[in-house]
């Protein structure tokens, strides 16, 4: 989905206002006007999370947990595309840091589950999806070992004793989430909200240090917001390596139409079959 055909979906959803692209990623994103944000799926499989969202951003206001909030109750269709609209944040006051997201998290993994079902953390569920997306644009034996390498580490955390109680995670702790505006920082992009191991929540930072080139500082400063450093849990290891690979596998979908997402995402099947974990990625 280009903007082209995102910008057709929201007019078919019955959003006729302005709308700027804000972002183009598993949705196409726009500032409406001057109060709200669309978001529109990619495809028609993403309804369920989309309506999960809207659900858990009502829970969240309920809770007292800083976070978007909706502002309508259910996802508009445009030819089975979910199209969700949302409050418009203030502007930012400034970057949103590792000791936000942490501070954050730290409310959200003291909330019991909501009172609708959350799924478990299907870090790799979309492994499949965005290699089907990425086609012909990707060599198909990187296709498969995505696949392998999906497949070995699914079973490898299905059998992880937790440090923390497992409880509702966001699913994509990263500070890019956060939002610091004149009430101090609020929760965004609520779709991967699930129920699993808290500690899928931490490893993403530690994954931003050795990835995406994260200052040693800006790490430890998350660990003191939240009081525990997810390095010093053996299972660690094995929910990074399932991260790296849905990060992979995540950005091909982009290749056909892009080329910097093709290079990225052949500088990082690189990198996971050579073991080379010193190479950086790019964020995309």
């Amino acid at each position: 989905m280009d903007e082209g055909q995102a910008r057709e979906l929201l007019r078919r959803s019955g959003v006729m206002e302005r709308a700027e692209l804000l972002a183009l990623g598993e949705n196409a994103v726009f500032a409406v006007g001057d109060k709200l944000v669309a978001k529109v799926g990619r495809s028609a499989e993403l309804l369920p999370r989309a309506e999960r969202e809207l659900a858990v951003a009502d829970w969240l206001a309920g809770a007292g947990v800083p976070a978007v909030r909706a502002a309508e109750p259910e996802p508009r269709s445009a030819d089975g595309h979910p199209v969700t609209l949302w409050h418009r944040l203030p502007d930012p006051v400034r970057p949103a840091g590792p000791a936000d997201l942490a501070e954050l998290l730290r409310r959200v993994h003291a909330l019991a589950p909501p009172p609708f079902p959350l799924p478990g953390r299907d870090l790799l569920g979309g492994v499949e999806r965005w290699l089907r997306l990425a086609g012909e644009a990707i060599d198909p034996a990187d296709a498969a070992y995505l696949r392998a390498r999906r497949d070995s580490f699914a079973a490898e955390a299905a059998a992880l004793v937790p440090h923390l109680p497992p409880g509702p995670v966001h699913g994509d702790a990263l500070p890019r989430n956060v939002h610091v505006g004149p009430e101090g920082p609020v929760l965004v992009d609520l779709e991967t909200f699930s129920t699993d191991l808290r500690e899928h929540d931490l490893v993403v930072m530690d994954l931003s240090r050795d990835r995406y080139g994260l200052p040693a500082e800006a790490y430890e400063a998350f660990v003191a917001a939240y009081g525990w450093d997810v390095r010093d849990w053996e299972g660690c290891v094995v929910l990074r390596g399932a991260r790296e690979t849905a990060s992979c596998a995540w950005i091909a979908q982009h290749a056909p139409a892009n080329p910097k997402a093709l290079a990225e995402f052949r500088r990082r099947i690189a990198s996971l079959r050579d073991g080379a974990t010193e190479v950086r990625w790019h964020s995309f």
